[in-house]
């Protein structure tokens, strides 16, 4: 496996320099561990929300209508969207505000549920978001996978580097990485890949220091289609 500083040091190659890949970095700085914690729920609501939403679909027609669906969501307020009846859900297919897709309006209920019993679990769901440790995103994804709606996969990770905790994010970019640097032959699939993808990430967090972000992105970042040890 690829120590970290080489991938970073072709990332800094294709970038232009350590301060233009810095900089590009530092876009998705997480947030301190206490500013996570006390991020209320009714925003990990939204974001989820969102993540759901713009999966295979166009992410701008989202962010146009988004103001549209804070207001249908009653501001994504938890206990409001977790008690969501078939009444409301006949509404909310009504409802031009926001895109009329059943499966996916019921999982804003099904997420609202979810925090809801992770508030009751953790004091509030946010605290458990932020204390659950960065070297073990795989499980958390897990968790994802198996209590929330919709939110597997590469969804849960762009939501938790959206809402601020250390995340890598298995993109097309950095699974080639992956492949480049040894640590899988293939795109990651699985539970079993995802766990050898952590245990990768943890090796080169004790090397470099760096948060599971920065990682991820100076993979992506890394990775050009005139590949490892030529000219870029």
């Amino acid at each position: 496996m690829r120590k970290f500083a080489e991938i970073y040091a072709r990332a800094v190659e294709r970038k232009g320099g350590e301060a233009a890949l810095e900089a590009l970095v530092a876009e998705h700085a997480p947030k301190p561990p206490a500013q996570l914690a006390a991020t209320p729920d009714d925003r990990w609501l939204a974001t989820m929300t969102r993540c759901v939403f713009q999966a295979g679909f166009n992410w701008k027609v989202i962010e146009n209508k988004w103001p549209g669906f804070e207001a249908a969501f009653h501001g994504f307020a938890v206990p409001i969207n977790a008690a969501m009846s078939d009444e409301d859900l006949d509404r909310h297919l009504k409802d031009t505000r926001i895109v009329r897709n059943a499966a996916k309006i019921l999982s804003v209920r099904d997420n609202a549920i979810f925090l809801r019993d992770l508030a009751e679990e953790h004091g509030s769901a946010a605290r458990f978001f932020a204390e659950w440790p960065n070297e073990d995103l795989a499980g958390l994804l897990e968790v994802m996978k198996k209590r929330a709606s919709r939110l597997s996969g590469e969804t849960a990770m762009r939501l938790f580097r959206w809402m601020g905790k250390p995340a890598f994010i298995t993109s097309r970019d950095v699974a080639a990485a992956l492949v480049e640097a040894g640590v899988l032959d293939k795109p990651p699939s699985g539970k079993r890949d995802l766990a050898t993808v952590q245990a990768a990430f943890n090796a080169w967090a004790a090397e470099s220091g760096r948060d599971l972000s920065a990682m991820s992105r100076v993979l992506a970042l890394s990775i050009g289609p005139e590949g490892w040890g030529r000219p870029s």
